[in-house]
């Protein structure tokens, strides 16, 4: 597989790849324009044969491989929308899952699921077999706007937990301010000041939760900085394992924690029992996702509930405008709010 951004060349010709090439690589190489490459592709009669053999070279030159919407196979009604998500087993994916179906199901279509491991290599092989077997995407993706448009060239994309004014593909985004605002609010209502979270994101950076939640605990004027978030081990119960260990062990005097994610918080309160503190009394645990999970662990979760159904409705919600040709205006998308669902952990 080519590396994003990596530059390939072809008969002299320099084409900037991300995976494969796409239509608008043909028309330039061939020097016609789209529609031309498309007669030339579905044999239409309407074309000069110097020029149909010139696209075709083309084609050949850059292995061009059209997907079905480029090719007109996509029967009238028949529609395959490719989902992708980061991990399977995390039970956050399948709820979201659930909402796609929800919608797509009642129109007669298909979904193609995807798994990327949060890999960025695995979620261009997922682009790249979707843009083939699909007529839009939805899904979980780390990859720049430009890289997207060239894997799904033509394609409707949805993008899942990226904000509308990030990118110019359709989205449904998570107000992660106004959710991390009522977590830290709760926490500080309950007397906290000394407020770490376990993140995802490599040591030095932070996710956009980890943002948001540092613009808080600093809007509250409480004494944490940057060394309060530590560097959970992956997106599980084991990570939040690995998270609450390390920021223990640097902050000893901190009396709440804010997991990434419900399963990195449930880790979270494995650890703090293992060093024998009691889950609210010594430490609170405060959640971020709503995982069904969450009510059968002891003490129940408090956390902050995506309405996870709902990403999916509105993601495909948004499929069936773009396909009807109505594209969304930059910076417009769909939003959820959390909710804070208050249980025994806090």
């Amino acid at each position: 597989m080519v590396a994003p951004g990596r530059e390939q060349r072809h008969a002299g010709h320099a084409l900037t790849r991300a995976g494969r090439a796409t239509i608008v690589d043909v028309a330039n190489l061939a020097g016609v324009s789209r529609q031309t490459v498309s007669r030339a592709i579905n044999d239409k009669g309407e074309i000069d044969p110097a020029t149909k053999e010139r696209v075709l070279a083309a084609v050949r030159t850059l292995d061009y491989r059209p997907s079905r919407h480029a090719r007109g196979l996509r029967r009238p009604g028949s529609v395959t929308v490719g989902l992708i998500v980061s991990d399977l087993a995390n039970p956050y994916f399948p709820e979201v899952a659930a909402g796609v179906l929800e919608v797509a199901k009642p129109q007669g279509w298909n979904v193609t699921v995807c798994e990327s491991r949060n890999n960025p290599d695995e979620e261009c092989e997922a682009l790249d077999l979707l843009s083939r077997q699909a007529d839009a995407i939805v899904g979980y993706c780390d990859s720049a706007d430009d890289v997207l448009a060239r894997y799904a060239s033509g394609l409707p994309i949805v993008l899942l937990e990226r904000a509308p004014d990030e990118t110019r593909f359709g989205s449904v985004g998570i107000d992660f301010e106004a959710g991390m605002r009522e977590g830290v609010r709760h926490l500080t209502e309950r007397g906290h000041r000394r407020i770490g979270m376990l993140d995802t994101a490599p040591p030095g950076t932070h996710s956009p939760r980890g943002e948001r939640f540092l613009a808080e605990v600093r809007a509250h004027g409480l004494p944490v900085d940057e060394d309060w978030i530590a560097a959970a081990g992956g997106h599980s119960v084991t990570g939040g394992e690995h998270g609450l260990a390390l920021l223990l062990d640097r902050h000893p005097d901190v009396t709440a924690v804010v997991g990434f994610n419900d399963l990195i918080a449930i880790g979270a309160m494995r650890e703090a029992r293992r060093r024998g503190l009691r889950v609210p009394d010594d430490i609170a645990v405060l959640g971020f996702d709503g995982l069904t999970l969450g009510e059968l662990v002891e003490p129940p979760l408090t956390t902050l509930c995506i309405d996870k159904r709902q990403v999916g409705r509105l993601a495909v919600e948004q499929v069936t405008q773009m396909l009807e040709g109505k594209e969304p205006a930059a910076g417009e998308g769909a939003w959820v709010v959390p909710e804070l669902i208050v249980r025994a952990s806090t």
